[in-house]
Parts: C-alpha cells; sequence; structure tokens
C-alpha cells in the first residue's frame, strides 16, 4: 500500500519538527504532506526543512479545510491523519496500517484512560461516543479523535460533507457507518501537546453536538425525529387525560400536539427516503 501521511498545522513549529522526524523513522517510504493553515510562526520552514511536502493555506480555513486539502493532494491508497503537535505516537502507525490490511475501511486511533485531556473535554467525549453509538448502532469508542487512517477512495466521498472546523472526525466516522463502510479501533495513548491547543471547549464542544445531531439526521433521520413525536404524542395523550377528567373536553392544545407529533413523524419518514437517496451509490 502506498501510505500518505496527513498533518493539518496552525503554528506548530515548537512541535512539528520532532513529529516529523518521528513519522520518517517510522513510515520511511511514506508520503508526508504538511498543510500550513495560515500560520504566522515558523510551522512552514520547520517542515519543509524535515522533508514534509507543504501545502499552504493563504489565512486559516479551519482543521477540517486542511485535511479536505491534504487528502486531495495526497497520492496514497491509504491516508493517515495525525495531529503535528505531538499528542499521537507516530510509532502507532504501524498498529493502524495493520489493520487496515486486515480489510478495514477506516481504523481509529482511540485515546485511553490516561490519555491528557480536562476533565471537561474528557466527559464531552464519553457524551458524544454515546449519541454516536445510539445513531448508528455500533460501539463508537473514540469520535473526536483525530488519529485515523484510511482508504483514500472511500474517504474522497464525504470530503463534500465535511465542516472546515474541528469537526472532521465526527463526520467522517458517521459517514463511514451510514456508507456500510468497515470500521474498527486501535487503543492509543494521547500524549499531552507542544504549544497551545487551538480547540476552545463551549465554542467547539457545542458545535461538535450540533454536527452530531446534523450527521444523525444525514445517517438515521428516524432515530431523531422518531422520539420527538412520540414524547409529543405521549403529552398529547397525558393533557387530553387530565383535561378530559377536570373539564370533560377535548382542547386545542391537545389537537395541536397530536397533530405535531404525526407531522413530525411523517417528517422523519420522508428524510429517511432523502437519506436513502443521498447513499444510493
Amino acid at each position: 500500500m502506498r501510505i500518505s501521511v496527513i498533518l493539518p498545522a496552525k503554528n506548530e513549529s515548537q512541535g512539528i519538527g520532532a513529529v516529523l522526524a518521528k513519522i520518517r523513522r517510522e513510515v520511511p517510504h511514506a508520503e508526508i504532506i504538511v498543510v500550513n493553515d495560515g500560520s504566522t510562526d515558523e510551522t512552514a520552514v520547520v517542515a519543509e526543512r524535515n522533508g514534509a511536502y507543504v501545502l499552504h493555506h493563504p489565512y486559516s480555513k479551519g482543521n477540517g479545510a486542511a485535511i479536505k486539502t491534504g487528502a486531495r493532494s495526497a497520492t496514497g491508497d491509504v491516508l493517515v491523519f495525525m495531529d503535528a503537535d505531538g499528542q499521537h505516537n507516530p510509532a502507532d502507525i504501524s498498529r493502524l496500517l495493520e489493520e487496515m490490511k486486515q480489510g478495514y475501511d477506516m481504523v481509529v486511533g482511540a485515546r485511553q484512560k490516561g490519555s491528557q485531556a480536562t476533565m471537561g473535554r474528557g466527559l464531552a467525549n464519553r457524551v458524544y461516543n454515546y449519541l454516536a453509538s445510539w445513531m448508528t448502532g455500533h460501539a463508537v469508542q473514540d469520535l473526536t479523535s483525530g488519529f485515523r487512517a484510511v482508504r483514500s477512495d472511500r474517504f474522497r466521498e464525504f470530503l463534500y460533507l465535511l465542516p472546515n472546523g474541528f469537526s472532521y472526525p465526527t463526520t467522517s466516522t458517521m459517514a463511514f457507518f451510514r456508507a456500510g463502510y468497515s470500521v474498527t479501533y486501535v487503543p492509543i495513548h494521547a500524549a499531552k501537546r507542544v504549544g497551545q491547543s487551538h480547540i476552545r471547549l463551549l465554542r467547539d464542544g457545542t458545535r461538535f453536538l450540533l454536527i452530531i445531531f446534523k450527521i444523525g439526521t444525514l445517517f438515521s433521520p428516524l432515530k431523531i425525529f422518531a422520539p420527538i413525536a412520540l414524547t409529543m404524542f405521549m403529552v398529547a395523550s397525558m393533557w387530553y387525560g387530565w383535561t378530559w377528567w377536570h373539564q370533560g373536553r377535548f382542547t386545542n392544545m391537545s389537537a395541536l400536539l397530536y397533530t405535531g407529533s404525526v407531522m413530525v413523524f411523517l417528517m422523519g419518514l420522508i428524510s429517511e427516503q432523502i437519506t436513502a437517496l443521498m447513499y444510493r451509490d
């Protein structure tokens, strides 16, 4: 397999040199692409000095945009995505590639307990994993891990779905499950990053949550619409029972809730058909 290792980088001059040197030792024949996402430091210079092929964004477009730029330019049969800040150990690349040889389309490095993360981010990741597992019907061990190997032709099918921000792992994982591609996980340990994180918990956490529901509607809309419709139907029934017992009549509120529940359910059915058409190929 031809391997392309893609690293999105924004102001990572402190750590990217050591990361690239380790990658070159671990996978000496791999194509190494650094996407310089509008850095204002020496990131691009350090990357070129360490033998990487550097692509430039004239201004910062986001982590997902850098991933898409790298994926479009890569020539490998397998794309390995990893961070340039030292969190991911290049020695784990071979473990991902071994799983790819078993026939998987995507192999994700799942961060284990003890990996460097704040309590808030760890709790948020557990919530994301639970929601994604429920929507996909598969055990999602690490929805937001940026360390993964994918088959290039499969990954490029979903470039148009990927957001430009930090949520490309979320979108790509759920899209692969929806398309029926094989996904597995390899346990890894994430080290403390070099330099300052670009992720903001409240802003990006809310964005992650919205993207999970957005991709959920693309994946299995009825799993979102049906519970809402059922809740509205149950509230309508309880309100109808209460008003009938106390007032002996059927109120407009009950009618509105019953009608709303039916409309939401029908919207879910229509969305399910649209989703099937999107994945017909």
